[in-house]
């Protein structure tokens, strides 16, 4: 009988360590679960940087948004600076991912423009915690001004060259024409999806209506204007 006993708590044992390991079992679920919680995390910091600002935030208020103990600010990320370097890590991460959904190009360079100023100002706007965080921090932390330098801004104007690119076979430009509509991209986001409307407090609407009178002066230029469209 006391043999048995031992056999039947011996496969139990075993089938909980098989169980475990499979990915879908109470391993699994710790993973998914410490995922979460550093979302929360990171979300709630972002949030309370934004509206506090990051010196005089708590990891104890942070913890309390999220809904987590405040252990686990020191378990994850060592720390409120972790939780930084984990919020622009995310962040880089999430320009990666987005890089996949993009809409095809259109049919001119012209529209093409129009469309990436549009697109960029309301992706700045939807950023405006983000960078009211970024923003301060970069100016008293070099390495945060680092990260954005070589990491978070050279993905967006990548691919906003790579996009404009795709024209040069069927137009001709001065040189360097391409790189400075690319720029100009980037700035329009900036001014009229953080300045203007967080900043200066503007309304979003007429940012955005703004951004795209000026997009549409630009393309309209002597430089622009003549350029045939995309062959299909």
């Amino acid at each position: 009988m006391k043999t048995a006993t031992k056999r039947r708590k011996k496969a139990t044992r075993h089938t909980k360590l098989t169980f475990s390991g499979n990915g879908k079992g109470p391993a699994a679920k710790r993973t998914r679960n410490r995922a979460a919680k550093k979302h929360a995390l990171i979300q709630a910091a972002c949030g309370l940087f934004a509206a506090k600002g990051y010196e005089v935030t708590t990891t104890r208020e942070i913890a309390a948004s999220a809904g987590c103990a405040e252990g686990l600010i020191h378990r994850y990320f060592k720390g409120k600076p972790g939780l930084l370097a984990a919020m622009l890590e995310h962040r880089v991460s999430r320009e990666i991912l987005d890089l996949s959904h993009q809409p095809r190009p259109a049919p001119t360079l012209e529209d093409e423009f129009l469309q990436l100023v549009e697109r960029e100002v309301e992706r700045v706007w939807e950023s405006r915690d983000f960078l009211r965080v970024v923003i301060p921090r970069a100016i008293v932390d070099p390495a945060v001004g680092k990260v954005m330098n070589t990491a978070l801004i050279p993905v967006r104007g990548q691919e906003i060259s790579e996009r404009l690119k795709h024209y040069e076979s069927n137009i001709t430009l001065p040189r360097d024409a391409m790189q400075v509509l690319a720029q100009a991209v980037g700035m329009l986001g900036f001014v009229f999806g953080f300045v203007q409307p967080v900043l200066l407090g503007q309304d979003p609407l007429h940012a955005r209506k703004m951004a795209a009178m000026i997009a549409r002066f630009l393309v309209g230029s002597p430089v622009v204007s003549h350029l045939n469209p995309i062959l299909p």
